[in-house]
């Protein structure tokens, strides 16, 4: 991939776009990740009004710290960058005593809700800013396994890495000058507060899953774990096509209308 190329072509899109719009800038927020990381440099990049927005809720400290990290980078090296640090973990303790017993006690439920909590707060200082929600999710999240949360982190404005590999987030990252300790850092969505990755939780990893996505070959010739790879990846994608597909609609017969 060329890199470079490939970070101008995207940052140009969003300065286009966020014109088009007749906005200032984008709201993005941080979780210490490199999706995150790489979207705000890229949103940086146009020369608009960036705004990061690091949420912390219960967060690890190994994540918040690198969100930490990232964002006095970002703001050192731009000057269109600034940030806020909105802690909504007594937002979310409220929401937990109000929430029934059974949905307290749903782990994914909750976990999910601490994505939604988020989102608003994004849409919220955006829409006050006139700026964009950005969104931070990659191809394989968004189009592969649908690892992400409905109206959560999917609750976005438009989608800057979403055409791009986790591989190729990578990639980009490095050439775009992202903190080396996000780099390195194992994937995860930040909703947990034992700090558990994407590999985890998925039972797979990016490049594993890049595989699976991409694969049409003979499956007889399949190691075993190419096998149990393509099964995971098979199984969430079709779980989660309700994620990727537009909502339906029920269209009424015109029959029925007259």
């Amino acid at each position: 991939m060329k890199t470079k190329e490939t970070a101008e072509y995207i940052s140009e899109w969003l300065k286009e776009y966020c014109n088009k719009a007749g906005l200032s800038g984008f709201v993005i927020g941080i979780s210490g990740g490199i999706d995150s990381a790489l979207t705000s440099t890229l949103c940086a990049l146009t020369g608009k009004r960036v705004i990061l927005i690091s949420m912390p809720i219960r967060q690890t400290s190994a994540e918040f710290n690198r969100a930490k990290n990232h964002i006095a980078d970002l703001t050192k090296r731009f000057s269109n960058v600034e940030s806020l640090e909105i802690d909504l973990t007594s937002t979310f303790t409220q929401l937990e005593k109000d929430l029934p017993l059974n949905v307290r006690e749903h782990h994914l439920a909750m976990a999910n809700s601490r994505a939604r909590l988020r989102m608003t707060t994004l849409y919220a200082i955006g829409q006050v800013n006139g700026c964009l929600v950005a969104g931070t999710g990659n191809k394989v999240e968004d189009f592969g396994v649908g690892f992400y949360t409905k109206y959560g982190d999917g609750g976005v404005d438009l989608s800057p890495i979403a055409d791009l590999t986790k591989s190729q987030v990578w990639e980009i990252s490095r050439e775009v000058e992202v903190i080396q300790e996000i780099i390195d850092a194992k994937p995860t969505d930040g909703l947990w507060e034992d700090g558990r990755s994407d590999e985890d939780q998925i039972g797979a990893s990016y490049p594993e899953l890049e595989w699976a996505m991409d694969f049409e070959g003979d499956e007889s010739i399949l190691s075993e774990r190419q096998i149990e790879v393509l099964k995971i990846y098979r199984h969430l994608n079709k779980i989660n096509q309700h994620k990727m597909e537009p909502i339906p609609v029920c269209v009424i017969p015109n029959s029925l209308k007259q």
